[in-house]
């Protein structure tokens, strides 16, 4: 299963310990199947950031081998299992987590329903009124990998090498393009591109460009020219 990380920049090796406490499912690397709500907090993170903020892509593989190595908990919607597990990650003050599951899934405790648990926590509404709200809630989702164990299942598709070789095989027919169009050699098409604004852009990790096609990377290098 593809699934996504919002951040401020796009991840390239994944450390636990930088993970923060009192999240939903504990402490650990967090990624969801929904790539436009992991899009979302990129651009709430990256603001805070002063980035444009970036989403790494990785390849969750489930199977029987996941379920052998690592302990899986499911929650398969909002419930009162699932509501009392997060009140209980959220209010923990230890360092030391409070379950030992490796991989935890589950809907997202969003800023509303951060809003609606705070309510509960201070006697506003009961139990039952907090899970009825949520009947309607719109479907989210996300995966904790708690566990160096549970990093094992999880394949960063954005890693260096891959990407260098996708901004190599967009360069190739693109400089053959600029030396039909302009009818010069090969050095010099390469030169007017590996020097050009639009390289730059592509080379960035972050803008994500080299997951067009040349094409379309050759129309913003003659919009550039």
């Amino acid at each position: 299963m593809k699934v996504y990380h919002g951040s401020y920049t796009v991840i390239r090796e994944i450390d636990l310990e930088k993970c923060l406490y009192q999240r939903d499912f504990g402490r650990g690397f967090y990624v969801t199947k929904f790539r436009k709500h992991a899009e979302n907090w990129a651009r709430i993170i990256g603001k805070k950031h002063k980035t444009q903020g970036a989403v790494t892509e990785f390849e969750y593989t489930e199977s029987p081998f996941a379920n052998s190595i690592c302990k899986i908990k499911h929650f398969d919607r909002y419930d009162e299992e699932w509501f009392d597990f997060v009140v209980s990650n959220r209010q923990n003050e230890k360092t030391d987590a409070i379950h030992d599951f490796d991989i935890v899934e589950g809907p997202v405790a969003d800023d509303k329903v951060q809003n609606r648990i705070y309510s509960y926590l201070e006697g506003k509404i009961s139990k039952p009124d907090f899970l009825n709200k949520l009947t309607y809630h719109e479907t989210t989702h996300q995966i904790c990998f708690c566990t160096h164990v549970s990093l094992q299942l999880l394949k960063n598709i954005n890693n260096l090498s891959n990407i260098i070789s996708e901004i190599s095989e967009i360069g190739e027919p693109l400089v053959e393009q600029l030396m039909l169009d302009l009818n010069i050699d090969e050095v010099k098409a390469a030169d007017i591109f590996y020097s050009s604004a639009t390289f730059g852009k592509l080379a960035d990790i972050s803008t994500e460009f080299y997951k067009k096609n040349w094409a379309e990377i050759y129309g913003m290098l003659k919009k550039e020219r």
